[in-house]
């Protein structure tokens, strides 16, 4: 495909999808043989409009994970941390809910989510609202299993990262992550906090209400005022350019930042995943994927009406990003660009799960409610369908002062042939989520994977 070709047809797919599904601002990148195309489409804003173009900023989510991991992996080459080594070596002030936990977490728990932690504190608003401040407050964190023992995926557990990043340099957060990562490889336009990113063109995030109405997102993206302890796990703004420089960075030997041998490290599996769709494993913090036999990594991001995507293929020398400005239809835009951009650059086509007919028995053993800390997930059937639906708990928002991300109504999801325990979501926005029902020793399900966390069944001790 040559170079013009491709870059007519990429920006042909990316207008029309994001006119199919009404999203206001995306930005999509493509690397492949060393050139760089791109293509975008729509405004910054509804009500204060600028074009979208490859250099404009938009919330990164947990994408900002896979710089966080990087920037420890500078710190493990240069002999100031071991990833075997428990988290209390370097914050020997950690407590967790159980002091066994505690005392025996590592940093690598931390960096492939298999800490034991439930998914994250909630911001109150109040208090210290640092990465200290974080960590003073981890004895009320729930465990959900002993450390090492099974992944779930954990904002909580990379913002305890960023307090290790912090320890060991001495440094504030944002600091050390401009000198170790950020500055070296030139990512001019990746940025922590509200006071960077207003200087740039950076997208408004929208949700789409009931009504069909697009509402902006408030806040932006995780930059509350004054609240740091995310930044970690999702702190990060940055624009496709400055995402394919990043994906250039983790396809070469480590430009004499990190030995390449430390850099391809964080691709190789330390843990396996089971039915998930963002990947069958972890490595250090990237999402391991096989595409009909290539090898790739990845990781995605969901912030308040903003998605982020990036996947590379290091034996093609291939990334895609996509970003998008709309919840909850950014996530199905990102998604198809991704697919379509595999099949068109690489040949590789996506192999599409069938689930099985209703089943009521089945259906009658998974029905009810499950939670983590902040969200409540509930699966119910009318005895024809089987539906999932997953928001933020009532309590929550109304203790907020803060706008939140609209709930994801009640739709259908089906069981995959297997063991009965695995399912896929078949419409409304987490189309294509893939997850498990786990049970205990007697066959009674106890909990729900879905997006690389576990919800507990409600009333049930994890």
């Amino acid at each position: 495909m040559s170079q013009d070709k491709s870059q007519d047809e990429l920006s042909e797919f990316v207008s029309s999808r994001a006119i199919e599904l009404g999203v206001p601002g995306v930005a999509v990148g493509v690397l492949m043989n060393g050139e760089e195309t791109y293509a975008s489409h729509g405004v910054t804003s509804l009500a204060n409009p600028l074009p979208v173009d490859r250099d404009t900023l938009f919330p990164l989510a947990s994408v900002s994970k896979t710089f966080t991991a990087t920037a420890l992996m500078r710190l493990v080459a240069q002999g100031k941390v071991d990833l075997d080594a428990p988290v209390r070596r370097y914050v020997p002030e950690l407590r967790l809910a159980d002091e066994r936990a505690a005392a025996e977490v590592t940093v690598l728990n931390l960096l492939n989510h298999t800490a034991g932690l439930e998914w994250n504190l909630i911001d109150d608003g109040l208090g210290d609202r640092s990465l200290a401040g974080l960590v003073a407050r981890l004895p009320q964190l729930p465990l959900i299993a002993p450390p090492g023992t099974r992944a779930s995926y954990s904002q909580a557990g990379y913002n305890l990262a960023g307090r290790i990043v912090e320890k060991v340099t001495g440094l504030p957060f944002e600091q050390a992550m401009r000198e170790l990562v950020l500055e070296p490889v030139g990512l001019t336009d990746t940025v922590y906090g509200l006071a960077e990113a207003m200087v740039r063109k950076f997208a408004v995030g929208y949700n789409r209400a009931e009504d069909g109405e697009l509402r902006a997102a408030r806040p932006w993206n995780a930059f509350k005022e004054g609240a740091r302890a995310d930044h970690p796990g999702g702190g990060l703004a940055s624009s496709v350019s400055d995402l394919l420089r990043w994906a250039r960075f983790q396809l070469g030997d480590g430009d004499g930042l990190l030995p390449a041998a430390q850099l391809h490290r964080m691709r190789e599996r330390t843990v396996a995943l089971r039915a998930s769709t963002l990947g069958d494993g972890f490595g250090i913090c990237w999402f391991l994927h096989d595409l009909d036999g290539l090898r790739g990594i990845g990781h995605g991001g969901s912030g308040n009406g903003q998605f982020a995507e990036l996947l590379i293929v290091p034996e093609r020398e291939f990334a895609v990003v996509s970003l998008a400005n709309l919840g909850p239809d950014g996530h199905p835009f990102n998604q198809s660009v991704v697919r379509w951009t595999l099949e068109h650059y690489l040949g590789v086509t996506e192999k599409r799960a069938r689930p099985l007919p209703y089943d009521e028995a089945r259906a009658r053993q998974v029905a009810g409610r499950y939670e983590i800390d902040a969200m409540n997930l509930d699966i119910a059937s009318d005895g024809t369908r089987l539906t999932l639906a997953v928001g933020i708990k009532p309590e929550i928002r109304a203790a907020s002062d803060e706008e939140m991300p609209p709930d994801h109504p009640a739709a259908g999801i089906g069981f995959l042939p297997g063991d009965g325990d695995e399912y896929i979501v078949t419409e409304g926005g987490l189309q294509g989520q893939r997850g498990w029902f786990t049970r205990d020793t007697g066959g009674t399900v106890t909990g729900v994977d879905i997006a690389g966390r576990l919800f507990n069944r409600a009333g049930r001790e994890s």
